[in-house]
């Protein structure tokens, strides 16, 4: 039985705050709850990124390891749940939140749009935690990740869960370490036809693209990252659908 094509039009409706709406010159860390409050306030969509921990528990969090922004070093999933509270964000006296107080804080007040971040070792950890997590919300959410595998996997296990598909094209030196298929993949957005994601998430840099430029005629929605000036804004949307931004107010 075909997937039925879901209404997107929240996805678009607004600009979309890039790990929320923060600044860390007023102690506002993104992926925070100062971060996700300040963007609920200004009526935007929460963009947002998760981790896996030791334990298995989905926390918000970007990076793989803890030192850019925290006081710690170190892989955030070799830490437990229990452990990353502990930990102490640089310029903010929080904690690093969990999914499931995202989802209690945000309560439906905005969309979001939710980065399972990659691993690239086939582990459905991540989705597996994040889908029972977002079981009972009845808020307006997307998954989305720059590893097809990880969209595969919540395509499997919830077919009807919005999901998308992140791309920078997959030519930075980082994707050297992958398998050549998979490279090839991602540098034709020949994954699309896999994973069937409904909507993309493109870098900036990358656009215009003809590949994005098919898909978004055939109806797929396109968003865009990261922006940080309303001139810039102008030009991305020449060619996607909303703007994921930061440093500015959209």
């Amino acid at each position: 039985m075909p997937e039925q094509k879901p209404d997107l039009s929240w996805l678009t409706a607004r600009p979309i705050a890039h790990r929320g709406l923060h600044d860390w010159r007023k102690g506002v860390v993104e992926n925070t709850f100062g971060a996700f409050a300040a963007a609920i306030k200004g009526n935007y969509a929460i963009e947002c990124d998760l981790q896996v921990t030791r334990d298995g528990e989905a926390v918000l969090f970007h990076d793989n390891t803890l030192d850019r922004v925290t006081e710690a070093s170190g892989e955030v999933k070799d830490r437990t749940a229990a452990e990353l509270k502990k930990i102490k964000f640089r310029y903010s006296t929080e904690a690093i939140p969990t999914l499931k107080e995202l989802l209690d804080l945000v309560a439906g007040k905005v969309p979001l749009v939710i980065e399972l971040k990659p691993q690239w070792d086939g582990d459905d950890t991540l989705a597996r935690r994040t889908l029972a997590v977002l079981n009972s919300y009845s808020g307006q959410y997307g998954l989305m990740s720059f590893d097809p595998d990880v969209i595969a996997a919540v395509r499997r296990l919830s077919p009807g869960t919005i999901r998308g598909f992140i791309s920078d094209r997959g030519f930075d030196p980082f994707y050297n370490r992958l398998p050549p298929a998979l490279r090839l993949e991602l540098r034709t957005l020949a994954c699309v036809q896999r994973i069937r994601p409904h909507f993309l998430s493109m870098d900036i840099d990358e656009l215009p693209w003809a590949p994005v430029a098919e898909l978004r005629a055939l109806g797929m929605p396109v968003i865009t990252w990261t922006i940080r000036s309303p001139r810039q804004s102008a030009i991305a949307l020449r060619d996607c659908d909303q703007v994921t931004f930061e440093n500015y107010l959209a």
